[in-house]
Formats: structure tokens, C-alpha cells, sequence
């Protein structure tokens, strides 16, 4: 495998702090194996100043406004020549050998299309950590939970996913390694998300192709995490009850869409009010302007819905995660009954 077969693209949005503490670990691990690449996406720091000077060691890509994650790394990947892309957050620390065992086992199986490695803490290195853990999961009505993190529960890390090329349900965007002919043959991320569970609907349609997702526990990396919206941001929740639904509203055949859609108002609109009355104001109202902006859009994301004798789509859970965890207090990813994902 040459270095010009795989490129490490790192977006980048006014995280001058980020490439400061990480850039040069990422430079020092990587590029014996590969391109590194960092898209600017209009930062308005001293981060394009920084990353001056790194060349010729890396290449910089700029653009004039931010355009989110799904557009920015849409742009950026229109104009790179590789076999495989690694899409890495600002805020990642990589480790020794990191690229190696994800591309060996892609190359050893082709109908992969996007594995992810173990992603830890920054902080508290031996737990998981909340985007992407060892492997992303998706229940029947949406919800997205981990192996390692189910909701706001988070596992230490004591080997217990350590099992070889486990298939997923999707991989994390922090730290995503995917075949370029399959992001391109699907379109790319979907600009209408913007940011946040794009690599989620990605995965899914990866899926649509009869292709895998896979998790490596062979490669290792610590996020920082929240670094560009902390999880207790009003405008993540937004993010995150809105793009849910749009996975939904893209990817689901009608006969199983609105009868989840009927459960999802349900559940939100319960999700809603704990927020009133937890007196956060400003989360209750993210919740009804994604369920606006929804309705505004599912003539868009239902115009491109699934055809029939689609693959079957596989390591999606058939039961509520929410029900599993608040009801029957299954809280950590072990305790799910195995044979409710199909």
C-alpha cells in the first residue's frame, strides 16, 4: 500500500488549540503511512497561521466559510486522490500503529465500507468515550447508543470488546477510515444534516449497498470530545432530535417509517417536557424547532426512501434502547439480549 493510497483529512474549525496539542503527534504517527490533509473551514482563528507552518509535511486545503462537517468534508473530498479516506477530528490523539490494522482488515475484506477504530478518553484513558466507543449501534426507532457508552453510561475499557472485526452498525466520524469509490458512489454525507449523526445515515446507506461496517479493537485513539459543541449545547440537541428523524425519513421503506415516526413524537414530545421541567428552557424549544425543520424537509429526505428487495440491513436493534435502559435498567452494552440485533 503506497502513502498516496490513504489520506488522513483532518476538518478544521477555529481549532487553533486543538492543532497545537495534536497535529504534531497525528504528523509524527502518520505520515510514514500516509497523506495528512487538514480542510480549514473558515476559521476566523490563528489556525490557518499554524498550520503554515507544517508544510510541506501536510497539505491545507481552505475554504471561505464554515460549512459545517458534511459540507466541509464534502468539498475537501471532491478534490482528493486516494483509496482511502480517514476523516479525523481536530481533537484526537492518535497512537502508535493506529492506520495499519483498520486498512489491513479492509483490505482482507472488500465488502467493508467504513470501519472505526477504539476511541477512549483524553482524560480518563481507560474509559470509553462517548462518540463512537467500540462500535455504534441504532435501535428501531432511532435512538444511537455504543458498545462502551449506552446514553450517559460509560464503560471502562477491560479488554471486554476486544473481539476482531466486529460489525457495527456504524462507525463514528470522529475517527472514520472509508473506501473512497463507496463515499462517492453514495453521494457523500448528506449537507442537510450539517453536523452531528451524519456518519450514522452514511453508514446506513452503506448498508442499503449490502455493504459492512466494521469496529477494529487493534487501533486505538483518545478523543477530547465536544469540541466544537459540548453535549449539554441547546443547538446539539437540536442537531441530534432533528438528524435522527432525517435518518429515519431517508432510509426507512414507508410501511415501518410512520408507525415509528408516531412512537419518535411520542417519545420526544415526553423528552420535551422533562426538559421544561428541569427548567431547560432552551433545550424544550431545540426539540420543537428540529420537529419545524423536520416538517419542512421530509418531502426532500422521503424522495430518495429505499426501493424494495433492499439488503437486509443488519446489527440494527429491534428493540427500544430507551426502554432497555430506563425501564429494565440494562444500562451497559453486555446486558442487551444478543439476539435483538439482526
Amino acid at each position: 500500500m503506497k502513502i498516496s493510497d490513504i489520506a488522513v483529512i483532518i476538518l478544521n474549525w477555529n481549532g487553533e488549540n486543538f492543532l497545537k496539542k495534536f497535529l504534531p503527534t497525528t504528523i509524527n504517527k502518520s505520515n510514514n503511512y500516509a497523506r495528512i490533509i487538514v480542510a480549514d473551514n473558515g476559521s476566523t482563528d490563528g489556525s490557518y497561521k499554524y498550520l503554515k507552518n507544517f508544510e510541506p509535511d501536510i497539505e491545507i486545503i481552505r475554504f471561505d466559510k464554515n460549512y459545517g462537517y458534511t459540507g466541509g468534508y464534502n468539498k475537501a473530498l471532491k478534490n482528493i486522490k486516494a483509496k482511502y479516506y480517514i476523516l479525523l477530528n481536530s481533537d484526537i490523539e492518535v497512537t502508535d500503529n493506529w492506520i495499519t490494522p483498520v486498512i489491513d482488515l479492509m483490505e482482507k475484506d472488500k465488502t467493508i465500507a467504513a470501519c472505526q477504530p477504539k476511541i477512549k478518553q483524553y482524560i480518563n484513558r481507560n474509559m470509553f468515550e462517548y462518540a463512537g466507543a467500540a462500535g455504534g449501534f441504532i435501535d428501531f426507532l432511532g435512538y444511537p447508543f455504543c458498545r462502551g457508552r449506552i446514553f450517559n453510561t460509560i464503560e471502562e475499557d477491560k479488554g471486554q470488546y476486544n473481539d476482531n472485526s466486529q460489525e457495527i452498525f456504524w462507525a463514528s466520524g470522529a475517527c472514520m477510515f472509508v473506501r473512497s469509490d463507496l463515499f462517492h458512489k453514495t453521494s457523500g454525507f448528506d449537507e442537510h444534516f450539517f453536523a452531528h449523526m451524519e456518519e450514522i445515515d452514511l453508514c446506513w446507506r452503506f448498508k442499503l449497498l449490502g455493504k459492512k461496517v466494521t469496529y477494529c479493537p487493534g487501533s486505538s485513539v483518545y478523543h477530547v470530545g465536544g469540541g466544537t459543541l459540548p453535549k449539554s449545547n441547546p443547538k446539539k440537541t437540536y442537531f441530534n432530535f432533528r438528524n435522527s428523524l432525517y435518518i429515519l425519513a431517508k432510509n426507512l421503506p414507508a410501511k415501518n417509517f410512520y408507525p415509528i415516526l408516531f412512537l419518535r413524537i411520542i417519545l420526544d414530545t415526553i423528552a420535551a417536557i422533562k426538559f421544561l421541567f428541569s427548567l431547560k428552557l432552551n433545550d424544550c424549544m431545540s426539540v420543537l424547532k428540529a420537529y419545524l425543520s423536520f416538517v419542512s424537509h421530509i418531502r426532500y429526505m422521503r424522495l430518495n426512501k429505499p426501493k424494495k428487495n433492499m439488503p437486509k440491513i443488519t446489527q440494527k436493534y429491534r428493540r427500544s434502547i430507551a426502554w432497555d435502559y430506563f425501564i429494565k435498567r440494562k444500562t451497559i452494552f453486555s446486558k442487551l439480549p444478543k439476539n435483538k440485533f439482526t
